[in-house]
């Protein structure tokens, strides 16, 4: 804003002093401008509005009753004495909706995958805690919860499954016995011959690898309120909801209700990180609750419930094995990983979104002439897992960096230089990895030497071994990655899901007063969307930066819309909005050409003015408005168009983003806690439109990152029950945990509109193999190998006391 005023400024003090025109001015360009958040003001003073915060006419509320069982069929399910209890309007079960809704299919033309129905609440058995069972629709969360207490269910206990090397052995229980199995999705990505590479290799690392299962863990808990109106019988669902398009359609199809008769709205939303990415079965009854009892009606979940009930994270074993030749060069890649998907596929994105996606992006950034990796999604008793933050690319960035800093050991070659050895470099772009990803022209090295140079990772070294000398456990890890972000059409239709992931839609108009609004299909859950869209408006359009309003996450504001994940938003968010502001931009020049007698190739267009070239005869978007909405002698008929543009683009293969991260840990041997000493990022996110939104994504993504590794961790028994379902035992780092970081922009513009990339997920990806690697290498003395994470201090307390009983055991 204080760019737009500047340039003002400057354009009146020269036309003042007789100097040049304000069309000679060059006014500053927002993109790459680190302008504060629009949103801030909001809510940092508390003006913002969430779900919760809805003001319905005389709303119900709903809570839920949740099994306590991991695997039971439901005998009978007895709502007598809830139905009589203070406040209660109904007591909803599997049974008394049965005819309400048609169950939402997680649809996939994926070859070994079964789509489990998503059913909004259980029918016949249970399959993990925290599923719900019934639902207490009252005049109050206080008498629903009450109520609640009341519902006698009889349950007949079945076998749990809990872990997922015992849900594929076999006469393990089925959790969909009309599946057959236990195994919901399998897939293999081969590229040459893994065996005879492996078999050639110099030198063979590998081990057994694990990332156990994370709660998203947003600030904001699910929260859901659906406003009924008895006019048109339609329904209007404020949602926590990153996808509100997404849950739009599968709602309309669910409830056989027109999309005109159904609004799905994602307010201000309080973080997601990919958990409130999917439609969930509480959405869906709540509307099923407003049209049943034509009613609105409130739910937000506690905490205990937002964390056993939401999706979870991670929860893959992997087993892989990298072969190198004595150049440390790999050869060889071979992986079977076990993903531990829970009792249910999601929707719309399937039990195989994080599985597959592992043996997926396993290759990273690498040249590796074979490849096999093995999938297997299998199902246990806990909630599904879904998307988070980094989807999948955390753990195969952590194998393949724990591979690479193994086989860096054994050959006697520094970690750095390993990775030097094996990047894709500059010149073999665009570069297809064995598992068929194709990656485009990105910064791999330069991001590798940029992190290098800014830790002083030669001067680290030097640090270590001074370290050493006294006997400290200081240790450096790297870690590179390479994900795809803005995937388009070319890549979503690869999973045969059936809906459009691989375009979005922008629409912008100008009212009649010269007001612009911009209008998205991706919705923001706290990562600035309102500031950085605008920025592209302004400078694509030539509008004034505090003239644009921007409105996302409304189904009905655009055709067809969507939401935001897999780092979207910038890449086709951005895209369609160039391309639509490049539109309505001709229209507003071909009006300006006939109030300025001008041709229309001789006008610029910059702070919402329309200047013709070489003069200072000027003509506002105010004015152009005016003159197309409401003075009719202005212009001819056929020269009133109505200035608005709308238009859907999509990328088709999407774009490349990279990065690499360095940390330096020590270890504290007497309470085997970790501290971070350093921590250096350097990513390739394209073009930047907000450098100050782009760091406050690293450092944010940094500290899951660090959480992943060093902290977080649903831990479930042999029974399937949840031991960590509460902050006071799911530990989260908190701000002494998060070091000051460095973060370096390598800014390779890629070849999609604007030249973005997404950088949303990068910090959660590379962080945890970094700080893996470094804690390996702090323990390296000892002999010490890190193969799960997170790295408690519990575990490496037992690590080094076996090392300890290992070597008194050789002496």
């Amino acid at each position: 804003m204080r760019n737009g005023k500047a340039c003002a400024k400057a354009a009146t003090a020269m036309n003042r002093d007789h100097r040049p025109n304000p069309s000679d001015v060059q006014c500053p360009k927002k993109v790459g401008a680190p302008i504060r958040r629009t949103e801030d003001p909001r809510l940092l003073a508390g003006s913002g509005e969430y779900t919760a915060d809805r003001k319905l006419d005389r709303p119900l509320h709903i809570a839920f009753l949740r099994s306590a069982q991991a695997h039971a069929r439901l005998v009978r399910v007895d709502t007598s004495a809830a139905l009589e209890a203070p406040g209660v309007v109904a007591v909803l079960t599997a049974e008394e909706i049965a005819g309400d809704f048609k169950p939402v299919i997680p649809f996939s033309r994926m070859a070994n995958y079964y789509a489990t129905p998503i059913l909004p609440l259980a029918s016949g058995k249970v399959r993990y805690v925290g599923e719900a069972v019934a639902a207490v629709v009252a005049t109050s969360r206080y008498l629903a919860e009450d109520a609640i207490e009341l519902i006698d269910v009889d349950y007949e206990r079945l076998e749990p499954v809990a872990r997922p090397e015992a849900a594929v052995a076999e006469g393990a229980a089925l959790l969909h016995e009309e599946a057959g199995t236990n195994v919901l999705i399998a897939r293999e990505f081969k590229k040459g011959d893994v065996e005879a590479g492996l078999a050639g290799a110099a030198v063979r690392v590998g081990g057994r690898f694990e990332m156990t299962r994370k709660a998203a863990l947003a600030m904001e808990p699910r929260s859901y309120a659906a406003e009924y109106e008895k006019r048109r019988d339609a329904l209007t669902l404020y949602t926590s909801s990153n996808i509100p398009g997404i849950i739009r359609d599968a709602i309309s199809e669910s409830l056989s209700l027109p999309g005109h008769r159904l609004r799905v709205v994602a307010p201000d939303v309080g973080g997601s990180f990919g958990s409130k990415g999917s439609l969930y079965a509480e959405e869906l009854l709540i509307c099923i609750a407003a049209r049943k009892l034509r009613r609105s009606i409130k739910w937000t979940a506690d905490r205990l419930e937002d964390i056993s009930s939401s999706s979870q994270a991670f929860a893959e074993i992997v087993d892989a094995e990298m072969g190198f030749d004595v150049n440390g060069m790999a050869t060889s890649l071979q992986a079977d990983v076990i993903g531990d998907v829970g009792a249910f596929s999601i929707y719309p994105w399937t039990c195989g979104l994080e599985p597959v996606q592992v043996v997926s992006f396993l290759p990273g950034p690498y040249k590796i002439q074979s490849y096999r990796g093995a999938v297997r999604g299998v199902a246990t008793c806990k909630p599904p897992t879904g998307p988070y933050r980094g989807v999948g690319r955390p753990v195969s960035t952590f194998v393949c960096e724990r591979l690479m800093d193994m086989g860096a050991k054994a050959l006697g070659i520094d970690p750095l230089e390993i990775r030097r050895r094996n990047m894709v470099r500059a010149e073999e772009f665009p570069y297809r990895i064995a598992s068929g990803i194709i990656w485009d022209k990105t910064g791999f090295v330069d991001c590798l030497e940029a992190a290098a140079e800014a830790a002083g990772y030669d001067q680290l070294r030097k640090q270590q071994s001074e370290a050493r000398k006294r006997g400290r456990l200081f240790g450096i890890g790297i870690a590179s990655y390479a994900e795809l972000t803005g995937i388009g059409s070319r890549i979503a239709v690869a999973p045969g899901m059936p809906i459009n992931t691989g375009s979005e839609t922008a629409k912008i108009t100008i009212d009649s007063t010269g007001g612009i609004t911009a209008a998205f299909g991706v919705a923001s859950h706290g990562q600035g969307l309102e500031t950085t869209l605008a920025q592209i408006v302004a400078d694509d359009l030539g509008a004034r930066f505090e003239d644009i309003r921007v409105i996302q996450g409304d189904s009905d504001e655009v055709p067809m819309s969507t939401g935001t994940y897999a780092s979207r938003s910038a890449v086709l968010g951005g895209g369609a909005a160039k391309h639509a502001s490049e539109i309505l931009k001709g229209k507003i020049k071909r009006v300006a050409s006939h109030l300025l007698e001008a041709n229309a190739d001789d006008l610029e267009v910059s702070e919402g003015m329309v200047t013709v070239l070489g003069t200072d005869r000027t003509v506002s978007f105010k004015q152009i408005s005016k003159a197309v909405y409401s003075d009719m002698k202005t212009l001819p008929v056929d020269a009133r168009e109505e200035l608005t543009a709308s238009y859907t683009y999509d990328p088709v293969n999407g774009t490349t983003a990279a990065a690499t991260h360095i940390a330096a840990v020590e270890i504290d041997p007497a309470t085997c806690f970790v501290k971070i000493n350093k921590f250096v990022v350097a990513e390739d996110c394209g073009r930047i439109i907000n450098p100050m939104i782009v760091d406050g994504q690293v450092h944010g993504g940094v500290a899951q990152g660090i959480g992943a590794a060093l902290f977080e961790e649903l831990i479930y028994d042999d029974d399937g029950q949840l031991l960590s379902a509460s902050l006071v035992d799911y530990v989260i780092p908190s701000a002494p945990e998060v070091p000051m970081m460095d973060v370096v922009h390598v800014e390779s513009e890629s070849a999609v509109a604007g030249g973005f990339r997404g950088m949303g997920e990068g910090g959660t990806i590379g962080a945890p193999a970094a700080i893996a690697n470094a804690i390996a290498d702090a323990l390296s003395p000892l002999e010490i190998d890190v193969s799960i994470l997170p790295m408690t201090p519990e575990r490496i307390f037992r690590l080094i006391q076996n090392a300890k009983f290992r070597a008194k055991g050789k002496s």
